[in-house]
């Protein structure tokens, strides 16, 4: 029975030398002897020592696979000389050939290719505030990412971010200096301009912010009397602005906090958020488990900032992080989930990871109505107005919003108006197809751990090998029926393809040993292929008992095969598969294609996810645009033709 409250992201010059670099045409001598080989990280490059990537610089700033003497002189600052015989040096150990033309000078080229294709570079395009990054260390990758947001990948090593300004908004530094610190250690060359928007930005970061007045009520306070009358008061009506209590301070009308910052962050001026909030009442807790060194960094800029989503790839424990916050805040808790098996999950989760007891831990929700020193609850029943005043009389210490790309909807927006000093939100895809993304960090707080990339290169979770194939008609029949009709039908008619059947069948074949996740959209096509396969389908449909005694055997690998409908995609814990197939998917959501292909990416194995598309009809462009998330990521994506073509 249904409960009604649960309705369904030319090196900079050395210090100028005494002596010019030579520019001569004239054939170079090659020393008598070469010198004897050194370390060249023992010796500065000012004292005229050419190093290997310095020698790579030489190439690029050349733009050709050979250079001379003077070319690596002129480029590094350095003269003939000096460059001649670090050559030589470098040739001595091996990195570098050299070859004698009659005709020409020297010339020096690498002994190593590979080398110089896999090494980083940088490009920054300082106009369209864009950084192009090949083979990026873990390093690079990490500082991006703190002020630089990954739009592109395109899994050779080359990565495009962009800088925008949530980016900057955002960045985790106490000062600007910082910021600017960080951004000239990665960026390849001083770019003035992109420095002063860099600042620019900071400084609108900074306009605004929210502040507790000594008699209780919420007031906005502005860095000048011009910003609060010709910003806030030209955007902000009555409704949300009460009378003026100084010239840069004004009433915030109560209920209308996260309008007034959603407003101001839609103007370019986000809200800096520092009212006397209830700490909550304390909660001795601590965890039972070790965090991994990213996980209690993602605690730290938590507790650092006091509210922010974490933004973790699927499998790298965003749920333990976020005990570890719990554990970290040390106050009552409220946890907002989509559904009652979340809660469930949830329960088991902090009773097996926490020192809590049984008894310090509730569910609230259309099954029960246990309200403790952490409760778990619906978003549905927290927001209902008969329940509501409940919540909003605790005093929470923290509130996480499990699964928060919810939360801009209509029927889930009220939570984020409970009171609390932390707010948490967790997602691996806080992307919406009604492009309100932003809403969720105006609402919750700004992202944490971004950088999916740098997980994957530490084998914290296995990146996973992702394909597209393209699946022909299975008769001339069924494509005409699809020609025939329009809208929803002609999808499903695209989507149930019988086609789509024998690659399953050649996708499992070929991966004997694999356990095996197929999802559908449609209950009918779950079903066929289920009969066809001779294996369980799992909807919402499927009795819970029935659903955990299948979750269980595949799990503990009595069954290794599945079909499971878009009851799958989330809030139910389906376990971890090595193959993933999704034979029909919901248009082109992003967030329905990253967590499927969530559930091939775990700490250690191969990690495949096929998704089958009609060719010649729109599930092509979804399926690209499914997946465009994982790419963004750095997941390689690649594209090719269904195999059983006969």
């Amino acid at each position: 029975m249904t409960d009604p409250d649960e309705r369904d992201t030319p090196p900079a010059d050395p210090d100028d030398p005494e002596t010019s670099p030579a520019d001569s045409d004239e054939p170079e001598t090659q020393p008598s002897e070469p010198a004897a080989s050194a370390d060249d990280s023992d010796v500065p490059d000012d004292a005229g020592t050419v190093s290997l990537d310095a020698f790579h610089d030489a190439l690029e700033d050349a733009t050709r696979p050979v250079v001379t003497a003077s070319e690596v002189a002129r480029t590094l600052g350095c003269s003939q000389a000096e460059a001649t015989e670090a050559l030589a040096d470098l040739a001595s150990a091996g990195d570098v050939e050299r070859l004698d033309v009659e005709t020409d000078p020297v010339v020096w080229f690498p002994s190593d290719w590979a080398a110089v294709a896999e090494r980083e570079r940088v490009t920054l395009f300082p106009e369209r505030r864009e950084v192009v990054v090949d083979s990026p260390t873990q390093f690079t990758r990490a500082q991006l990412s703190q002020f630089a947001h990954l739009t592109d990948a395109n899994g050779s090593g080359g990565y495009l971010y962009e800088i925008r300004r949530e980016d900057v908004w955002q960045a985790p530094y106490e000062a600007l200096d910082d910021l600017l610190g960080t951004v000239r250690q990665v960026l390849p060359e001083p770019a003035p301009g992109l420095a002063e928007w860099i600042e620019d930005q900071w400084k609108r970061a900074h306009q605004f912010v929210l502040r507790t007045h000594e008699d209780g009520y919420t007031v906005l306070e502005a860095a000048s009397d011009d910003l609060m009358g010709n910003v806030a008061r030209q955007r902000l009506d009555d409704g949300q602005l009460r009378a003026p209590i100084e010239d840069d301070v004004s009433w915030v009308a109560e209920g209308r906090v996260a309008e007034v910052k959603r407003v101001l962050y839609e103007a370019g001026y986000p809200v800096q958020d520092e009212r006397d909030l209830d700490e909550g009442d304390d909660l001795d807790v601590d965890l039972r488990v070790d965090l991994r060194g990213y996980q209690r960094e993602w605690v730290r800029e938590f507790t650092d900032v006091k509210s922010g989503v974490l933004v973790g790839p699927p499998g790298s424990g965003k749920t333990v992080a976020a005990l570890g916050v719990l554990e970290a805040v040390g106050g009552e808790t409220l946890i907002l989930v989509p559904n009652r098996e979340l809660a469930t999950q949830w329960r088991d989760e902090i009773l097996a990871r926490t020192t809590l007891s049984e008894a310090q831990v509730g569910e609230y929700h259309g099954g029960k109505k246990e309200v403790r020193p952490v409760t778990i609850a619906t978003y549905q029943t927290a927001g209902m107005d008969r329940h509501r005043q409940l919540f909003d009389e605790r005093r929470w210490g923290l509130i996480v919003y499990d699964e928060v790309h919810h939360v801009p909807a209509t029927v889930y927006r009220r939570s984020a108006d409970l009171q609390t000093k932390h707010r948490l939100g967790l997602s691996a895809t806080p992307i919406r197809e009604d492009d309100r993304e932003k809403d969720i960090f105006t609402l919750i707080g700004p992202p944490i751990g971004t950088d999916w990339d740098a997980l994957f290169d530490a084998g914290f979770v296995q990146e996973p090998e992702v394909e597209i194939r393209y699946v022909p008609w299975d008769s001339d029949e069924r494509q005409r029926e699809h020609a025939s009709t329009s809208g929803h039908d002609r999808r499903q008619v695209a989507a149930t393809n019988p086609a789509k059947l024998r690659e399953v069948r050649h996708l499992l074949a070929t991966h004997r040993d694999a356990k095996a996740l197929i999802f559908v959209e449609y209950l009918d096509h779950g079903e066929a292929l289920a009969e066809a396969l001779s294996v369980p389908f799992l909807s919402g449909e499927t009795r819970h008992a029935r659903r955990e005694k299948l979750l269980s055997e595949f799990r503990h690998g009595q069954r290794d095969t599945l079909v499971v409908s878009r009851v799958g995609d989330e809030g139910i814990d389906l376990p971890d598969a090595d193959l993933v197939v999704v034979a029909s998917g919901l248009g082109g959501s992003r967030r329905q294609g990253a967590q499927r292909a969530g559930r091939a990416m775990r700490p250690a194995g191969n990690a495949l996810v096929f998704v089958l598309a009609t060719r010649g009809t729109t599930e092509e462009e979804h399926a690209q645009r499914q997946l465009q998330h994982l790419s963004a990521k750095g997941i390689r994506v690649r594209e090719r033709d269904a195999e059983t073509l006969d």
